[in-house]
């Protein structure tokens, strides 16, 4: 947010779902330049490499794993679980209402996916993107992050 002069809300809406009209203002909007969506994906793909170039790191989302692709020296992991365990998580940690949390999850699914999708040109939660995918869902999120710590 500092870098690019945006809101940090916007940042971190725009930063890694795209808007519920994405792919259709995505495309018109381009005839007159980038986009502020194109804009804070260059800035955070500097931010990204510049964190990854500085020490070690641990980058959630943002498309770091495509970002950092090439680096020799990374783990790429992908954590997943099931619908209801996410709508339940939600629901603990943010007090979400038990009718709302998988409508808002599948959009925000949705809008990140087609954010990763167009940015970049590979597939959001591909096996191929990532060293090993984790189910928080099985296993709990404090094995994950015992398992994660274990392989780095």
């Amino acid at each position: 947010a500092k870098e690019t002069g945006f809101a940090p809300d916007y940042v971190k809406e725009a930063g890694e779902y795209a808007p519920g009209s994405f792919l259709s203002s995505a495309f018109s909007n381009r005839m007159f330049g980038p986009t502020n969506e194109d804009i804070l994906w260059e800035h955070q793909y500097k931010v990204i490499t510049d964190l990854a170039a500085k020490s070690p790191c641990v980058i959630v989302g943002r498309c770091a794993d495509y970002i950092l692709r090439d680096e020799a020296d990374l783990l790429k992991a992908f954590i997943y679980a099931d619908m209801e365990k996410r709508a339940d998580r939600i629901v603990r940690l943010y007090g979400e209402t038990e009718e709302a949390p998988i409508k808002r999850l599948k959009d925000k699914d949705k809008r990140r996916a087609a954010y990763y999708n167009f940015y970049t040109d590979t597939q959001w939660g591909s096996v191929h993107s990532y060293h090993i995918s984790l189910d928080s869902g099985a296993l709990g999120i404090d094995k994950c992050a015992e398992i994660l710590a274990g392989l780095y």
